[in-house]
């Protein structure tokens, strides 16, 4: 039985790589500098089932995993115009549901282009996939790139929403605090 009452960690972000056969999940704790992998995987539907039953387990399982693991925020790469038609509303369909699970357990939602990732990861917007799982490999420590490549791509979002939320925090902090105005004062 989960545990409901543990309280989210502020340093846990889920990245989540939407899709209809496979949705990969990656939770990466970062603070400052430190990045840790803290777990991933995938979730895989059958071609066998219908479209609803295989969301229905994309929810289910994110459900649960949000339930257990009580990540403070979320991030999913924006939906990017696709020449396959099909696989674009495959994939949205599934991101739409990723979304749900996320919104239900009222966790904070960021969301990212594949050139914000890709920036944020490597330090080049047009890098290649294979560049950006060598990346996550090394900034994590890893021995290896986290398989399937789903997963590697989720992990990937979350390293970029903790890298984008220290420097909007890094940002915000070194702005001058607005002095207010008393009128009156003469």
């Amino acid at each position: 039985m989960t545990d409901t009452t543990m309280s989210k960690d502020e340093n846990l972000v889920l990245g989540v790589d939407p899709g209809t056969a496979i949705t990969g999940y990656g939770l990466v704790w970062g603070e400052g500098d430190n990045l840790r992998l803290v777990d991933y995987g995938a979730i895989t539907t059958s071609s066998d089932e219908s479209l609803p039953q295989r969301l229905q387990e994309i929810y289910r399982q994110l459900t649960t995993l949000i339930q257990e693991r009580q990540p403070a925020a979320a991030a999913v790469e924006k939906l990017f115009f696709s020449r396959n038609v099909r696989t674009a509303l495959s994939v949205g369909q599934a991101r739409g549901v990723a979304l749900l699970a996320m919104a239900n357990a009222e966790i904070a939602i960021h969301e990212y282009t594949p050139l914000e990732v890709k920036q944020a990861v490597v330090g080049y917007g047009r890098a290649t996939k294979e560049q950006v799982q060598e990346m996550v490999k090394m900034l994590l420590g890893l021995d290896s790139v986290p398989q399937p490549d789903d997963a590697a791509d989720a992990i990937a979002v979350a390293i970029c929403h903790i890298h984008s939320a220290r420097m909007k925090g890094l940002i915000k902090s070194s702005k001058p605090k607005a002095q207010s105005s008393n009128a009156e004062e003469t």
